[in-house]
């Protein structure tokens, strides 16, 4: 299943572990504008509940999350 979303930024934390693609997703985050989109693709295990976590902590909405294989992407909304 192909994402429709249309995102505004990506970030590739592919081979990063952590705390790094949490700490690069919001850094990320901060350089997009309110409302437009960020997709962010880990691979690391502790991404899915550090991410998830996060977003929902800090009030940013994940629009869709997919897990194939040792892949992780999120597809996450600034809220603010």
């Amino acid at each position: 299943m192909e994402s429709d979303i249309v995102p505004d930024a990506e970030l590739d934390c592919v081979g990063l572990f952590c705390p790094m693609p949490i700490a690069k997703t919001k850094e990320e985050i901060e350089k997009i504008n309110i409302g437009q989109v960020l997709k962010v693709e880990a691979d690391d295990p502790a991404a899915e509940e550090d991410i998830t976590r996060w977003a929902k902590r800090t009030g940013h909405e994940i629009l869709q999350f997919k897990k194939e294989g040792t892949m992780l992407t999120f597809f996450i909304r600034r809220m603010h």
